[in-house]
């Protein structure tokens, strides 16, 4: 194969890549005008945000499967397919459940595009070098290109409406479909590959209870009964998901990868950075409008320095993977990011560059770890073993978005709940404690003084839930280089390449 043909290839995959990973946080700057124009409850706002990366988290170990069964060209083509259709579904969804079913659409289509792309990186690259550059450019869209989401749908949202943030993979998609046929080779597939529908089911169920489980306990008036059901149903899943996996001659996931060191450091380090991410760029843009007043493109804007950081350090983390231990980088991505917290925590309410510059550490930090991550799960990972090792990369990545929108969101919705005070005879729906844009959009209704006095009282426990959250997250990063550290501490791994 030519060297301009494999340039095409990578630049098919990656395409389709980024829409797959700026659909996880393109509604972050949409979300304000989508809960007004739906009028969705805090609860389908939380479900619309989490229904595509915890469906695409459950799919991914399954949709890999069925790419070496029957060719990961096939799988992939009809993944751009269903995410056509389903991005046309979500953009003129008229309720808030049509939206939910929409996202759960995406969620499929993406789950059958996303192991496909690594494949068949793997399968055209067969140059050393050429394959660490590719899966170099691969990394840094899957670690920075989430974080373009905010930005693109800020400007979508500008100047169209919500559903242009789902119209816009439309075009993209087709064109990604028909160059697929033209340039990426059929690929038969091993038909002795068995498909694991069961343990696809069990990891579905566990996660997506567990997720429950949290948005219900977190909810005002939620039910303690329905989330400690959620809780055991989805650990009890998860049990019998774990134990069925090490039984079996060929698992869905092979658990024993875990045994390796620097495979595990690789993918706690990737499910922290993602959960870090993807839940401060949510509470930071809502933040940004609701409190601040900013538009969906400003607050885009904003929130591009940490895509812009992560997707710069890559390729120096990259050079720096043959000489230096990936594990110890891996640590200091953490404290770097820790340091940018910092620095945010004390500079949000005080003028732009300073939260400019925090947002960028933090996207330099955890940019730079995902990309050590990526390399550390590859290298460590035995040859024949790699598909396998891609696809539990995948899934820590998914699984940290999925976790960090829903247990971020759920925890500041809970901590805005119980700093929210109602001003003394004002009467407004209950749900204007459920969340700011519920409070706002009550004080519409109200005349005066008695509408800027509910505003107020919204903002004020907003920034209270806020600062919570981002002392946490802070906390997580520290606690997680710790980790990595005691973990990977008789484990002196540098790059070998792949």
């Amino acid at each position: 194969m030519d060297k301009f043909k494999r340039w095409i290839i990578l630049t098919v995959v990656s395409s389709a890549l980024m829409l797959i990973v700026m659909d996880a946080t393109i509604l972050y700057t949409a979300l304000p005008s989508l809960t007004h124009d739906l009028g969705a409850s805090a609860s389908e706002k939380l479900w619309i945000l989490n229904g595509y990366s915890l469906v695409m988290a459950g799919l991914l170990p399954a949709m890999g499967t069925l790419g070496d069964r029957y060719g990961h060209r096939r799988i992939f083509s009809i993944g751009l397919v269903a995410f056509i259709g389903a991005s046309l579904v979500a953009a003129f969804a008229p309720v808030p459940t049509v939206l939910i079913v929409g996202r759960v659409l995406l969620a499929v289509g993406a789950s059958m595009m996303m192991p496909a792309t690594l494949s068949i990186i793997r399968v055209t690259f067969t140059d050393p070098r050429e394959l660490g550059l590719a899966i170099g450019i691969w990394g840094s869209i899957a670690s920075g290109g989430a974080g373009l989401g905010p930005i693109i749908g800020g400007l979508l949202v500008e100047y169209f409406w919500w559903g242009a943030a789902f119209l816009i993979n439309v075009p993209i998609a087709i064109a990604a479909f028909i160059l697929t046929l033209i340039y990426i080779p059929k690929h038969a597939g091993d038909k002795k590959k068995k498909w694991d529908l069961t343990g696809s089911i069990q990891i579905l169920i566990a996660m997506v209870a567990l997720i429950y489980a949290i948005k219900e306990f977190a909810r005002r008036e939620g039910s303690l009964v329905l989330a400690i059901l959620g809780a055991l149903i989805g650990l009890i899943a998860l049990i019998i998901f774990i134990r069925r996996q090490l039984k079996s001659s060929i698992p869905l996931l092979d658990l024993s990868l875990f045994k390796i060191k620097p495979f595990t450091t690789g993918f706690i380090t990737a499910l922290v950075a993602l959960f870090g991410q993807l839940g401060i760029q949510y509470i930071v843009t809502q933040r940004l409008q609701l409190v601040e007043g900013l538009g969906p493109l400003q607050a885009g804007l904003i929130t591009l320095s940490i895509p812009l950081a992560a997707l710069i350090i890559g390729p120096f983390v990259g050079k720096m993977l043959y000489s230096y231990d990936v594990i110890r980088l891996q640590i200091y991505s953490f404290l770097i990011a820790t340091v940018g917290m910092i620095i945010y925590i004390f500079q949000f309410d005080s003028g732009m560059v300073g939260q400019i510059i925090g947002l960028a550490l933090v996207g330099a930090g955890l940019g730079a770890g995902m990309t050590a991550a990526s390399h550390s799960i590859m290298s460590s990972a035995p040859a024949h073993k790699a598909g396998m090792a891609a696809s539990i990369e995948e899934v820590a990545y998914e699984l940290g978005g999925a976790s960090g929108i829903a247990i971020i969101g759920s925890i500041s919705g809970l901590v805005y709940t119980m700093s929210m005070k109602i001003p003394a005879g004002i009467n407004v729906p209950a749900n204007a404690k459920d969340s700011l844009d519920e409070a706002l959009l009550a004080a519409e209704g109200l005349a005066g003084h008695a509408s800027e006095a509910l505003k107020e009282a919204g903002r004020t426990a907003f920034d209270q839930s806020f600062m919570a959250i981002l002392a946490g997250v802070a906390a997580l990063f520290m606690i997680a280089s710790v980790v990595i550290g005691l973990t990977g501490s008789r484990s002196k791994q540098k790059g070998t390449g792949f």
